[in-house]
């Protein structure tokens, strides 16, 4: 009797809420969606999240922030694009396969560039194809540079619709950040219009004719890649921004070590003040408040999981140098802080805390099995092997911690970054040079310029992290610089 009560009651308090309870059950079982957000070149000290005094205006950004979570020792694999990108999508350190430089990048200077594969493997499980194995529609636009040729393209690693992705490292055809764009993926728009702006207008449609079924969207900006260009307006804008901030006149640049090319001096932005950059950034990221509106708009906001970060450092030391990264010491090309250290934002609608921080380092090769997590889906780890889920972390939890993350750079960088690799153990980062094997120790809890070298004061640490670097080296099958003909023969680690 009392069982039959209490069904009673069950049934009552059901039609009572009546179909809103079925609409709510059914909203919490259905798969979440991902939007992935690359940015191409940007700083991590260029948005107003990471840094309240920088010159640009990144409101969009800055409030993704706050509705989830900042990572302050998030990492790209490594310091140019092709590479990180590959890490994205595999979940592997891009030296297990070669895609060690920017995809066709060879130049030489003392001595040869390692050997380079120069496209991602098609027998690599992609994200995309991880999550199309589970009824996911999946979508890129912008950046693609992953391979030479279009059987390398996104429509044959997962990607169902391809909005802007081929061989290209930039917006090199037509007007190039303004239509007509001369990219054989993407159709002109009006004449003058924004290539940013054409992108998130594509995402978000996907968006909202995918709204009804699991999606995964991959936004990878061609900005705020060179060339250097932006909308007149904005540009006038913060060219007198500058003005009234004081700045003309200011010194603008330092001199940076160099080893490449021997004949002349490197200089490294120390003010931000580029008003063509600032326009840049600022229409990027209202390119990503047009995505973000439109999750809310086609009402899939409190069931989509966004992610967003950037393949490397800010441009500092070449082609225009139009940002400072300060207090991070190099950029792109640079295995110094200033060309690692990246945006890195995670957005988990009614699983992270809102606003909240994290300063555990993770990495770029972390994304891939954090969302097959976050999707309650069977993870990879034969595929995704140098990935772990950022899932604890999104929770307040406290995973275990890896031993230490690796990068491995064995090119001359057109920005003139020093051939070399590095590991980072808790707050201990060593960096390795090809050319003659010099090792340099930082301290990154007190020295995050990485100004005072502690090799010397700490050679017990300096053989420990040089002996799990090598080690990696080992597990990685990495390649190293290569002698000249009828050349002197360059470093090698010790096997």
């Amino acid at each position: 009797m009392r069982l039959m009560t209490r069904s009673l009651i069950l049934l009552a308090l059901i039609l009572v809420a009546g179909p809103g309870l079925h609409l709510r059950a059914a909203k919490k079982s259905k798969p979440l969606n991902f939007v992935f957000i690359l940015v191409d070149d940007l700083g991590y000290m260029d948005v107003g999240c990471n840094n309240p005094d920088t010159f640009y205006e990144t409101p969009h950004i800055n409030r993704l922030a706050k509705s989830g979570m900042r990572f302050t020792n998030g990492y790209a694999a490594n310091p140019v694009c092709s590479p990180t990108r590959y890490s994205i999508m595999t979940g592997k350190y891009p030296t297990r396969v070669d895609a060690t430089n920017f995809f066709s990048g060879k130049r030489a200077g003392k001595f040869l560039p390692a050997p380079l594969n120069d496209r991602m493997p098609l027998d690599e499980v992609t994200i995309a194809e991880a999550l199309k194995e589970h009824a996911y529609s999946t979508f890129f636009a912008g950046k693609w540079h992953l391979g030479p040729s279009e059987e390398f393209w996104p429509e044959k690693q997962g990607f169902d619709i391809n909005k802007g992705g081929w061989s290209r490292g930039g917006p090199y055809g037509g007007k190039r950040y303004f239509s007509p764009y001369g990219n054989p993926r993407l159709s002109d728009g009006p004449d003058g219009e924004h290539l940013p702006d054409r992108l998130a207008t594509e995402t978000a449609e996907f968006i909202d004719a995918h709204r009804e079924q699991p999606f995964f969207a991959y936004l990878a900006f061609y900005s705020v890649h060179t060339p250097l260009m932006g909308p007149n307006a904005l540009v006038k804008k913060y060219k007198e921004k500058a003005e009234r901030l004081g700045l003309e006149g200011k010194v603008e640049f330092a001199d940076e070590e160099q080893v490449f090319p021997t004949d002349e001096k490197r200089k490294v932005r120390i003010l931000q003040k580029h008003a063509v950059y600032a326009a840049m950034v600022e229409s990027m990221d209202r390119a990503v408040g047009k995505v973000l509106q439109q999750l809310e708009a086609s009402g899939v906001a409190d069931n989509t999981v966004v992610m967003l970060t950037a393949d490397n450092g800010g441009l500092s030391t070449s082609e225009g140098s139009p940002t400072s990264n300060l207090p991070l010491r190099g950029g792109k090309g640079w295995l110094y802080e200033g060309g690692i250290r990246e945006v890195f934002l995670i957005r988990w609608p009614g699983g992270g805390q809102p606003g909240s921080v994290c300063d555990e380092p993770v990495i770029t090769t972390d994304f891939y099995p954090t969302i097959l997590d976050l999707a309650g889906l069977p993870l990879k780890p034969e595929q995704h092997l140098d990935g772990v889920s950022l899932k604890p972390f999104l929770q307040g939890e406290e995973p275990l911690k890896r031993e230490a993350l690796f990068w491995h750079y064995p090119h001359y960088s057109n920005q003139g970054g020093i051939p070399g690799g590095a590991i980072r153990m808790d707050d201990w980062k060593l960096i390795e040079r090809f050319e003659d094997g010099q090792a340099h120790l930082y301290n990154l809890k007190t020295d995050v310029g990485e100004k005072q070298d502690l090799a010397a004061a700490e050679p017990e640490r300096v053989k420990q992290m040089r002996r799990r670097l090598h080690q990696w080296y080992t597990e990685t099958d990495a390649k190293f610089l290569q002698a000249k003909p009828g050349g002197p023969e360059p470093w090698r680690p010790e096997k």
